[in-house]
C-alpha cells in the first residue's frame, strides 16, 4: 500500500519511511504542505500520515482543505500536541486517527493498517478469497492451507487485487502501488510480477482484461 507521509523533521521522516518500508508500505515522504498537495494530486495514495506543525502552515488547515474538496483518503494525524482538545479538533476536522509524539513505530504501523482496513470495509487483518488467504500484517500468503512464498512487490500487487476482487486495476495503478517516487519504473515490471504470481497461484486466479488491466477472478 502506498502512503503519503508529511513530516518536516528530517530524522523522524527518514525513520518512519524506513520503518514502514520494512512493514511492506511504499512511502512517499514530503516535508511541506505545498509538496503534500502536489503529491496527493499526482498519485493514488491509500492513506496519509500528516504532521500538524509544518513549516508553511498547519496540517489541520490542510486536512480541512482536503475534506472540503471531498478528498476521502484516510488521514492519520501525527503531532506533539497531545491534549484532549487537540485530538478532538483533529478528529472533528476529518482525521481518521490521531497519534501523539513520541510513539512506537509498531503502533503507528498497526494504526495505519487498521485505518486502511476500515477504508475498504474489512474488520480483519486477513483477506480470504476462496482458498487464498492473505495476511496483511504478516505479509504472508497461503493457498489451500499451504504457504506461498512471494516477493514484496508480488505481495503488493496481490494485496491490491484482493482488496477489490472482481474490479479491474490498471497497470498504472499497480505501478503506483509497488514503486515510490524515487524509483525508476521498469516498463514491464507489472507483467513480470503477474506472471510470477500466476506460476505460484495458478493461472486462474488473476485475469488479464485486454487494454484495461488485471483483476482477481471471481
Amino acid at each position: 500500500m502506498r502512503i503519503l507521509l508529511v513530516e518536516d523533521d528530517d530524522v523522524l521522516r527518514d525513520g518512519i519511511t524506513a520503518g514502514l518500508s520494512l512493514e511492506g508500505f511504499e512511502v512517499d515522504a514530503v516535508s511541506s504542505i505545498e509538496d503534500a498537495r502536489a503529491g496527493l494530486s499526482i498519485h493514488d495514495h491509500g492513506g496519509v500520515i500528516l504532521d500538524i506543525g509544518l513549516p508553511d502552515g498547519s496540517g489541520l488547515d490542510l486536512l480541512a482543505e482536503w475534506r472540503r474538496a471531498a478528498v476521502t483518503v484516510p488521514i492519520l494525524l501525527l503531532t506533539a500536541r497531545n491534549l484532549v482538545t487537540d485530538r478532538v479538533s483533529g478528529l472533528d476536522a476529518g482525521a481518521d486517527d490521531y497519534l501523539g509524539k513520541p510513539f512506537d513505530l509498531s503502533e503507528l504501523s498497526a494504526r495505519v493498517r487498521a485505518m486502511l482496513r476500515r477504508r475498504v470495509g474489512r474488520a480483519s487483518d486477513e483477506i480470504v478469497f476462496g482458498s487464498l488467504v492473505i495476511s496483511v500484517a504478516q505479509r504472508t500468503v497461503t493457498l489451500a492451507g499451504q504457504p506461498v512464498s512471494v516477493s514484496r512487490r508480488e505481495f503488493a500487487i496481490l494485496h491490491a487485487l484482493a482488496e477489490r476482487p472482481g474490479h479491474i486495476l490498471s497497470r498504472r495503478l499497480l505501478e503506483d502501488r509497488i514503486y515510490g517516487w524515487q524509483e525508476e519504473v521498469e516498463s514491464n515490471a507489472v507483467e513480470v510480477h503477474i506472471h510470477k504470481l500466476r506460476a505460484k497461484l495458478g493461472r486462474g486466479h488473476i485475469q488479464t482484461v485486454r487494454g484495461e488491466g488485471y483483476r482477481l477472478s471471481t
